[in-house]
């Protein structure tokens, strides 16, 4: 999940079927310290170890998780700070922490702390503001022990684990904040869902809410199935840096674990292989439910158009927290929130990242009443423009759009397919910043159409869509696309999602979040189409597939009571507009969508 290229070379040489050390002079290693002990000596610093940032000293820990489990955490403390100093903690959990390189190697001679959020350390002043930063390998992963786990109840574990060990440190104050963006965000939700009493702020950018999400969609296959699985087993096997400045005994002898166990790369392979997400595998993993219920404060960053972690329960999990959220949604992709182009400009077009991240962290980590007073969300509109919102998706009007009767090929390449909106087929969650769309409707006039009447103002889409949709094929899928026609018929895919056809005739699915404004004149589109069959239990039906009605529920909001707050153009949006260009049949409109007076 990140906008670094993904080094498929590094990742061949470490994945066979498909992501401290306490330094004397130029780096040779000493001994570590036993489990759950704290190193005595003062840590490595910027001077001796350029990995390490500035400002900060850099130390080593282990610690346990369940089922044996040993963890392993660069620790980076305040130099200026006395060793017995307390200081709140901001904690990352996660996969990309090896010595030798976040989803490969990265090539060094020498060991030391990834730098994978040295611009939170560096652009927040986190050294000069008294907090100490922990980066902990989730299980498999960089120098701790245990097999990979999707996700899972023993990453779970290993996040409440962290929690506690760094909440439980002489140099903490107890309180601890997460930090994460992609699959360390959602190690983040993982927190709200842990119960871990130190936990107090969660800062989660662009995560996976539910991890069946990212591999299947009610019950097909997506393109990177397989391959997001096995481009993690090459993650877990990446080698430790060697050399006499590489890493030490212990550190290295816990990266093979692999080695002597592999039945980590054979579970996580097969395991991750079920499309039915009612399975008690994939119940473990949504993380919604998980975390249903929590009071601790989190800051979320979603992208309306993410291709990469999608917007597919973000509003599930708004709607069962119990805790303050803020948020910054809008037209992006899977970008941090002080990422920028390669001409400067904000990847999500609002400044100030550090800033806001900061007043949160020092308010929930501190006590510190900040004296600007942020927006609960700030959204970035479709038309670009930015807005300020106290929840999401806020008051809205339901709607309901009429899905008409027709039929469609069953074997007919469709919407779903042709866009390609998933990861390639083997890519982690965090190399892979976008795939442009193609032709999302191609197929111009097949499958089956429906079209509202032109809105008579400004009509804003948001939440999250669901069909209902009636047949009297009970084999195959249907995906559901909604479109944006202008009035000279030009149009732009807004939303899609696919699902198996449930076997009583009535299919139940949820389209993907999104937050969309009709221009006055425009009008809604709807399509009903079916992926290539190759997902389907049993025959394949080569025949037609009967819609014979059905509807969309809309929730519906008008933008000329919106509130302004700062913010830009993010970069991605024009490139979507761009790219998602549709082909929409002339078909006579049969539906009105209207806003509350």
């Amino acid at each position: 999940m990140e906008n670094r290229k993904f080094a498929l070379s590094a990742l061949a040489t470490t994945a066979s079927t498909a992501l401290l050390l306490l330094s004397l002079g130029a780096g040779a290693a000493t001994a570590q310290p036993a489990s759950g002990q704290h190193p005595a000596a003062p840590g490595v610093d910027n001077s001796s170890n350029p990995y390490v940032p500035a400002g900060a000293l850099w130390t080593q820990s282990y610690f346990g998780s369940t089922g044996g489990v040993e963890l392993h955490a660069d620790v980076l403390r305040p130099k200026n700070l006395a060793a017995d100093a307390k200081t709140p903690v901001i904690l990352s959990v996660g996969p990309y922490f090896s010595h030798a390189g976040q989803t490969g190697s990265e090539g060094r001679s020498q060991t030391g702390p990834s730098s994978r959020f040295t611009d939170l350390i560096d652009g927040a002043k986190l050294m000069d503001r008294g907090y100490t930063v922990v980066l902990v390998d989730l299980r498999g992963f960089g120098g701790s022990t245990g097999c990979l786990d999707w996700q899972g109840l023993g990453e779970q574990a290993d996040v409440a684990a962290s929690v506690n060990w760094a909440a439980s440190q002489p140099w903490s104050t107890g309180k601890v904040g997460l930090y994460g963006k992609s699959y360390d965000a959602s190690t983040g939700l993982m927190g709200l869902g842990s119960g871990a009493s130190g936990l107090k702020a969660v800062v989660a950018q662009e995560p996976v809410y539910d991890a069946y999400r990212y591999l299947y969609s009610n019950g097909v296959a997506r393109p990177n199935h397989s391959g997001t699985p096995a481009a993690y087993d090459g993650i877990a096997q990446i080698a430790p840096v060697g050399g006499a400045n590489g890493d030490d005994a212990h550190y290295a002898k816990n990266a093979g674990y692999e080695k002597s166990h592999p039945e980590c790369v054979r579970n996580n392979d097969t395991l991750t292989q079920n499309p039915d997400h009612s399975a008690a595998f994939w119940q473990d993993r949504n993380l919604i439910t998980k975390a249903a219920g929590s009071t601790v404060p989190l800051f979320l960053t979603q992208g309306m158009i993410e291709p990469n972690t999608k917007p597919e329960g973000v509003d599930e999990l708004l709607s069962v927290l119990k805790g303050p959220v803020r948020g910054w949604f809008g037209q992006w992709d899977h970008v941090r929130g002080n990422d920028t182009d390669a001409e400067g400009n904000l990847a999500m077009g609002r400044a100030g990242w550090f800033d806001e991240v900061m007043r949160f962290y020092d308010r929930n980590l501190k006590g510190i009443t900040p004296s600007v007073t942020d927006p609960a969300f700030a959204i970035e509109g479709s038309d670009g423009i930015w807005r300020q919102q106290g929840s999401w998706p806020g008051q809205s009007t339901a709607a309901s759009a009429k899905i008409g009767s027709g039929s469609y090929s069953a074997t007919t390449k469709n919407a779903f397919s042709a866009q390609s909106e998933q990861p390639a087929p083997q890519t982690d969650m965090e190399t892979m910043r976008r795939t442009p769309l193609s032709s999302p409707a191609a197929a111009g006039s097949s499958g089956v159409w429906t079209r509202s009447q032109p809105v008579a103002q400004r009509t804003r889409i948001t939440g999250t869509p669901m069909v209902h949709l009636q047949s009297s094929s009970t084999k195959g899928n249907a995906v559901a696309a909604l479109y944006d026609v202008a009035a000279d018929g030009s149009a732009v895919q807004i939303d899609l999602n696919i699902s198996v056809l449930a076997g009583n005739g009535r299919t139940d699915f949820a389209l993907k979040s999104t937050d969309w404004t009709l221009e006055k004149g425009h009008s809604l589109a709807v399509r009903i189409s079916s992926d290539d069959a190759r997902n389907w239990s049993g025959p394949a039906n080569q025949g037609s597939i009967k819609v014979t009605g059905g509807s969309i529920d809309l929730l519906l909001q008008d933008p000329a009571s919106d509130l302004a707050t700062q913010g830009d153009r993010s970069g991605y949006l024009d490139e979507y507009l761009q790219n998602a260009r549709a082909n929409v049949p002339q078909i006579a409109p049969s539906f009105e969508l209207k806003l509350n007076s």
